[in-house]
């Protein structure tokens, strides 16, 4: 035998509120994931402007020693 209980005004309040903080948390995830993506897309390309640079870097220095910090500073100091 199934008896039918009807849901009690408290009970259809809830579940709709917890229907909408699941919605909320649902855009919440789908936002933060493409913030992610997009912050990945931004490390991927700097690791590669960074090895472009290291590269580029080597070939103008060739194989000399690392320079000195004095020699970077401007001519009035």
């Amino acid at each position: 035998m199934s008896t039918h209980n009807p849901q009690s005004p408290d009970t259809d309040q809830r579940l709709t509120e917890l229907e909408i903080k699941a919605s909320y948390a649902e855009d919440l995830l789908d936002a933060l994931n493409a913030q992610v993506a997009q912050q990945q897309e931004q490390i991927d390309l700097l690791l590669r402007e960074v090895s472009r640079l290291r590269q580029q870097g080597g070939d103008e220095a060739g194989m000399s020693s690392p320079r000195s910090p004095r020699d970077e500073l401007p001519p009035h100091y």
